[in-house]
C-alpha cells in the first residue's frame, strides 16, 4: 500500500489529486493548517488528516512524527502555496515577497527536510512539487502568451525558485523520483476562480507524476503534455 500525504489538501487541486490517488489505492493524508477543514476533507473522501502548517517547524515536525507513528511515507505532494497579489517590478518590495517564498519554497523544504528520513525507508519514494508555468523564463519572456502577460514579481520568482529546489533535491537523491508539475491555469481559490481549466483537468499531472515508478523521470518540470521549457 502506498501512503502519501498532500499539503494544502482541503480544497482545490489538492483535495481533487488526493481523491484521485485514493482511487488508485493510496492510502492518503489530507495536509491541512485549519484542522476543522482538514477533518471535513478528509472525511468526505475517505482519507486521514493531519494538520501542518508548512510556514511552522512546530507543525511541520509533528506531522512527520503523526505520520511515522502510523507506518512512514512513500509520497510527498508539495501542493501547499499561496499567490498574494500581482505587483509588478517597479512596485515590488522584499516585504511583498517574503510571505510567498515562505510559503512557496522555504514551505517546501521544511517539509521535505523533515520528511527525507521517513521517504529514504520507502522503496519506491516520490516527491512532487507543484510550480507553474509562470516558474519558466522561456514561457513568461514569449510575447503573446498568458504567463507573459502576468505582471507580477512575487509568484513567478517563488515558483522558479522552486524549480531549482527540485533539481538540486533530485540530483542529491538519486534515489527517490522528485520533480516539479505545472497543472495549467486551473480555477481555484487562489486566482478566486478566473483558471480556464476545471481541477479535474489541474490535477492530472499531479496524479500522473505521484505515481511514477523507480524508472520514471526526475529533476524534471511537467505540465500534461510533457516536459517544459526552463
Amino acid at each position: 500500500m502506498t501512503t502519501t500525504l498532500i499539503t494544502g489538501a482541503n480544497k482545490g487541486l489538492g483535495f481533487e489529486t488526493a481523491r484521485r490517488l485514493i482511487a488508485a489505492g493510496h492510502t492518503v493524508y489530507v495536509g491541512s493548517r485549519d484542522p476543522e477543514r482538514g477533518r471535513r476533507a478528509a472525511e468526505r473522501l475517505g482519507a486521514r488528516m493531519v494538520v501542518i502548517d508548512v510556514t511552522d517547524d512546530v507543525s511541520v515536525d509533528a506531522a512527520a512524527r503523526t505520520i511515522e507513528a502510523d507506518g512512514g511515507l512513500d509520497v510527498l505532494v508539495n501542493n501547499a502555496g499561496i499567490e498574494g497579489n500581482a505587483v509588478g517590478a517597479a512596485e515590488a518590495t522584499a516585504d511583498m515577497l517574503r510571505p510567498l517564498f515562505d510559503t512557496n519554497v522555504f514551505g517546501v523544504v521544511r517539509v521535505t527536510h523533515a520528511f527525507l528520513p521517513l521517504l529514504r525507508r520507502s522503496a519506491a519514494p516520490v516527491v512532487v512539487n507543484v510550480s507553474s508555468g509562470l516558474a519558466s523564463k522561456t514561457l513568461v519572456s514569449t510575447v503573446g502568451t498568458p504567463t507573459y502577460a502576468y505582471p507580477g514579481v512575487a509568484y513567478p520568482a517563488s515558483k522558479a525558485a522552486l524549480n531549482m529546489v527540485t533539481v538540486q533535491y533530485a540530483k542529491a537523491l538519486p534515489e527517490m523520483r522528485i520533480n516539479a508539475v505545472e497543472p495549467g491555469y486551473t480555477a481555484t481559490d487562489l486566482n478566486k476562480h478566473s483558471g480556464t481549466q476545471t481541477v479535474e483537468e489541474g490535477a492530472e499531472i499531479i496524479v500522473r507524476m505521484a505515481q511514477v515508478g523507480p524508472d520514471g523521470p526526475t529533476g524534471g518540470y511537467f505540465d500534461v503534455e510533457g516536459p517544459l521549457p526552463w
